[in-house]
């Protein structure tokens, strides 16, 4: 493959910055989960585009936020650690802000005096006015010098292919490091985990979904009676508090019927299978803190 190019993206941001929609938007696949609530995403999540001429490998990071357990320092740091061996980062803000958070500011100290190709993502240009827009690329523009700088809506997929183009041109020559069908690295395991967390944070009270941690105890493939495969997958949610689990399994267990059919479907759509799952409810008051928990997010 002559003058092929392939490297590694890092996406990194605040939290509703809109990284994980512009991954799925890019991927063209729901690999990441997006909600309107913050700290959507916690683990790293690869996801791969090939192009006639490139192989891009994207990191969606869990967004830049204040720490406040075990759990949300670990998720700092794995998106901070994404970026030391980037070939590109991909800083993406929200248009809508007319001043520059304290978290992109602690972003842009982290980058300040490396060699790091950065490119401005100013996302969610669909919701302002050009002239806000254009303000708010000058106030970044004047503190950093972004080698790029892309405004988009991820959402509305507007300027995506502009986005892919700039960062094709900055790639180094390179193999692919994944074949051409690929389009994350994720396990099923994880595919299934992320998506009924996905459920929980759509269907749950605000301050519910952030005290839950979504664990496959066993995923097994099994042929039925009729001669199809299916999948047995038993789940656990954990949460922080017993009313937390109260809520969770619901009136006469609807809630948690209700978050097990949406899972079910949209699992089941996305590994191309049947799935018999169970799922149960735990509390586990500090999980947030527990070395066994934060070390399957880095």
């Amino acid at each position: 493959m002559d003058n092929f190019k392939s490297g590694f993206v890092s996406i990194i941001g605040r939290t509703n910055a809109g990284k994980s929609t512009l991954l799925n938007s890019l991927i063209g696949e729901n690999i990441a989960i997006t909600t309107s609530k913050p700290q959507t995403t916690r683990t790293i999540i690869k996801g791969i585009v090939n192009r006639n001429n490139s192989q891009i490998i994207f990191i969606d990071t869990p967004g830049i936020h204040r720490p406040k357990s075990k759990f949300n320092e670990a998720m700092i740091n794995a998106a901070y650690n994404s970026i030391k061996d980037a070939d590109v980062i991909l800083l993406v803000v929200e248009a809508a802000y007319e001043k520059i958070s304290e978290e992109n500011i602690k972003i842009l100290e982290r980058l300040k005096d490396k060699n790091y190709k950065v490119i401005l993502v100013v996302n969610k240009i669909d919701a302002i006015s050009k002239e806000k827009v254009l303000k708010i690329i000058k106030l970044y523009s004047d503190i950093y010098n972004f080698s790029a700088v892309v405004p988009i809506s991820a959402k509305n997929k507007k300027n995506i292919d502009i986005l892919l183009d700039e960062i094709e041109k900055m790639l180094p020559e390179g193999q692919p490091y994944y074949d051409s069908e690929e389009y994350t690295d994720q396990t099923e395991r994880q595919l299934v985990e992320e998506i009924v967390r996905e459920k929980c944070l759509k269907l749950l009270n605000e301050e519910i979904p952030h005290g839950i941690y979504v664990n496959v105890e066993k995923m097994k493939l099994r042929k039925n009676k009729k001669g199809e495969e299916i999948y047995d997958i038993d789940i656990i949610i954990y949460c922080i508090r017993k009313s937390h689990k109260g809520i969770i399994i619901g009136k006469d267990g609807n809630m948690l019927k209700k978050i097990a059919t949406y899972s079910r479907q949209k699992i089941e759509a996305v590994l191309g299978l049947k799935v018999n799952m169970k799922i149960w409810v735990k509390v586990s008051e500090d999980w947030k803190n527990n070395i066994n928990f934060t070390k399957n997010i880095l």
